[in-house]
């Protein structure tokens, strides 16, 4: 199984939204913009793992400007780190207004996804290679939340977390 470069996951997707996907103020709906973000990372995951996946967790989401009626959504997903068989992809979120020839940042956030064999079994899939700075942020920013995901899920105790340990804890305590 080869390794892929991060540039090789990029998925750009665009939605114009319309009445029926916003609320009563004219803003489009959080989980409307969520289930796009979802497509666009189950996209980049399957370009990554050539297999398909499901969402395993979302990160904190947190909306940074509203994205109004008949303005366009730009999401941009791309892995950012391979583990065993989960990804972690990125998503950076932007609304265009058009008429007034305008772009602005809506938000970003972190999903998980799990590669998955004919059987709906976890499988392994392909390491990742970042290559810019950003990329390179990302991917060694991922263990780090990969275990506070795993904590926030029981999955994972607390003093198991390595790398978060690095961060807290001086280094004289944490050995």
């Amino acid at each position: 199984m080869d390794a892929k470069k991060a540039s090789e996951t990029l998925v750009v997707m665009n939605e114009l939204v319309l009445p029926n996907d916003t609320n009563t103020f004219g803003n489009l709906m959080g989980g409307r913009l969520m289930y796009w973000m979802d497509i666009a990372a189950g996209i980049a995951s399957g370009k990554h793992c050539n297999a398909p996946s499901m969402t395993a967790s979302v990160d904190n989401i947190s909306f940074k400007n509203p994205i109004k009626l008949g303005n366009v959504v730009h999401i941009e997903a791309k892995v950012s780190r391979a583990f065993n068989t989960s990804m972690e992809i990125h998503l950076k979120v932007w609304g265009e207004d058009l008429l007034h020839q305008y772009k602005y940042e809506s938000n970003e956030a972190f999903y998980t996804f799990v590669a998955l064999d004919p059987n709906g079994k976890p499988r392994k899939v392909p390491e990742l290679i970042p290559e810019t700075e950003e990329e390179t942020r990302h991917y060694h920013g991922a263990l780090r939340r990969r275990q506070l995901r795993l904590i926030l899920a029981g999955k994972m105790k607390p003093d198991d977390a390595n790398e978060l340990k690095a961060i807290f804890v001086p280094e004289e305590n944490n050995q």
